[in-house]
């Protein structure tokens, strides 16, 4: 299971971290084209109904049929590479420090390492330190995802120096406080419900075997992810406006834009235009990212960490739950 076990400990902190960098490569590439409708729905500005005339966007079908027409399949899979580089790194950081927290806890506090509310502020702790490692290549996913056709950046290379150049190093950190602000409690209540989904599966269906484990593992991943995005959605959209700020030029062909001073006047211009519904826009795209890419996150986590402990010991039962 996820965490650290003191009865069944055998991933190191290093293998924990080579474990969550491969589950978040192969998650990545498989919900890539989610991500990037969730990131076109959040930064349109008009609403997202087909009764609106002036709205490029309106709805999941609708909106995958355009994109593919106006820029091709590759389109569901613009700013990949950053898009990696972020799930890697931010799978390897999240879990590495997730470990380590609840290995800490265990050895030096009364609290069991195994508990939900352990797994809570430890999750978040781990998110707020791999997401501070990662946000400026967090950033640069999300400019190469919203951007449309003619390319502004034609690749990785010339999108850091042209950042770099126009707005400077800070630009790389735009969105960090909204985005530490919905980590926290996003990821918190990830491995928080996760754990507490695990405990009521094992009690109602004990896994028998490894196939069974595998899909409950899945399951508990998706539905703690579909909880946990619904309750932080708001930020995130947030989080999403603010770091396309100073890049309104590519965004014209998308519909209306708008330049935001900050977190504060971002809430109160999107609740002022938009109405509370603007905090959610790109919902549904994003709820169905949030269930298969949390689910297969754990999934890939567990499976890749059930693996290692084969190769160290073949005839070790490995993690609980693989």
């Amino acid at each position: 299971m996820v965490g650290f076990d003191p009865e069944a400990k055998c991933v190191s902190t290093a293998e924990a971290a080579a474990a969550g960098s491969a589950s978040g490569l192969v998650t990545r590439v498989l919900i890539s084209p989610l991500d990037v409708l969730k990131i076109r729905f959040q930064l349109q500005i008009e609403q997202l109904s087909s009764r609106n005339p002036t709205a490029k966007y309106h709805s999941i079908l609708q909106a995958v049929q355009r994109i593919f027409r106006e820029e091709g399949l590759g389109a569901f899979w613009k700013g990949h590479v950053p898009a990696q580089f972020l799930s890697v790194g931010y799978g390897a950081v999240q879990f590495m420090a997730f470990e380590s927290l609840t290995e800490l806890v265990h050895n030096v506090t009364p609290y069991s390492a195994r508990g939900s509310f352990v797994h809570l502020v430890c999750g978040g702790l781990a998110a707020c330190t791999a997401t501070v490692a990662v946000q400026p290549v967090d950033t640069l996913r999300t400019r190469f995802a919203a951007q449309g056709e003619p390319k502004i950046y034609p690749n990785l290379r010339h999108a850091v120096v042209t950042m770099y150049q126009k707005e400077g190093p800070l630009t790389f950190y735009r969105g960090l406080t909204p985005t530490l602000i919905a980590i926290f409690p996003y990821a918190g209540l990830q491995f928080f419900f996760y754990n507490i989904l695990q405990q009521f599966s094992e009690w109602v269906i004990p896994a028998e075997g490894t196939k069974g484990g595998n899909i409950k593992n899945l399951v508990c991943g998706s539905c703690a992810g579909i909880i946990s995005k619904t309750l932080t959605y708001p930020l995130d959209v947030v989080k999403k406006r603010l770091q396309v700020g100073g890049f309104e030029h590519a965004r014209a062909a998308f519909g209306q834009v708008r330049t935001y001073r900050g977190f504060l006047d971002c809430m109160r211009q999107i609740r002022r235009e938009e109405g509370p519904g603007g905090f959610f826009k790109g919902l549904s795209p994003s709820l169905l990212k949030a269930a298969c890419s949390t689910g297969l996150v754990f999934f890939w986590y567990e499976l890749f960490c059930s693996l290692l402990c084969a190769l160290k010991s073949p005839d070790s039962t490995g993690r609980k739950g693989g």
